[in-house]
């Protein structure tokens, strides 16, 4: 069976569908109460299944009964939320509720908005993954493809790299208020320790400018997550154990290598004055 990663649902209506909506998302139409999910899509195939209307921030929606004497309130539910309890029973997995719809989303993602309905496969085959927010608008993580790709460093609106690999990006070179470029392999004897505090204040720095951070490495899976795990732990005070839990909900892939772990741990205890997490055990 071939599981598709994403299908996005929108239930707003044809007037505002058409309007403008998210690159891909399909208009669900709704009939004698009654949501009907297009035919081309087989949620049993779908990984994540998310749907969206206007605006809706929360799962339940609490309006006043103005028909009752005593002023009770009866709950409500959003668009998004009654179709989404719709699809429920058609899929494997959570379906997925967009918060803030799509107001929220379009005023912060402006570049994934579209009029176009129909896409030719190799339209789709043709989109390239964006990096992974880690915090919101603010620090990014990707990899080199995607810090050399000028259309997603503007929609980005990337003003400071943190390079954690070998090889030049094309942008802020020569610029040390812009790029961190820390120049080490992806192998277990890779030392990633002597940078850290280093990397923390960079970041620290340009988070007090309002700029927006893309860490990356070659394939962003390992040294560039090793990264983002010690500015989570720094930043928060937490440990390595939630820090990790953290990054794995944003980036399901990532895998620093045990070497990098392992300077993890002790990064640990300088932020914390002790090691906490237990790394010989799962998942690290």
């Amino acid at each position: 069976m071939l599981v598709r990663k994403l299908q996005q649902q929108d239930v707003r209506s044809k007037r505002e569908y058409d309007e403008s909506h998210v690159i891909t998302a399909l208009l669900v139409k709704k009939r004698a109460g009654k949501y009907l999910i297009p035919e081309s899509v087989d949620l049993e195939c779908v990984e994540y299944c998310v749907v969206y209307d206007n605006n809706t921030i929360s799962l339940e929606l609490m309006l006043k009964d103005d028909s009752t004497d005593d002023g009770k309130h009866r709950i409500v539910l959003g668009a998004a939320v009654e179709c989404g309890r719709a699809l429920t029973h058609l899929t494997r997995h959570p379906v997925l509720i967009l918060r803030g719809g799509y107001e929220l989303f379009s005023a912060m993602y402006h570049f994934f908005r579209t009029q176009k309905i129909i896409w030719m496969p190799q339209e789709l085959d043709a989109f390239q993954p964006y990096p992974i927010e880690i915090m919101p608008g603010r620090i990014y993580l990707g990899n080199f493809k995607q810090a050399c790709d000028p259309k997603i460093q503007k929609d980005l609106k990337i003003s400071a790299h943190v390079n954690i690999s070998m090889e030049t990006g094309p942008f802020f070179v020569g610029d040390a208020d812009k790029l961190l470029h820390i120049q080490i392999e992806d192998s277990l004897e890779a030392n990633i320790t002597p940078f850290l505090r280093h990397l923390c204040h960079f970041i620290d720095i340009h988070l007090e400018l309002n700029s927006v951070i893309l860490v990356f490495s070659t394939l962003g899976i390992s040294r560039s997550c090793a990264a983002i795990l010690a500015y989570l732990m720094h930043r928060n005070g937490q440990t390595l154990k939630k820090s990790w839990a953290y990054l794995k909900k944003c980036k399901n892939n990532m895998r620093p290598n045990r070497a990098l772990v392992a300077q993890l741990s002790e990064w640990e205890k300088v932020v914390l004055g002790d090691i906490v997490t237990d790394i010989q055990n799962p998942p690290y």
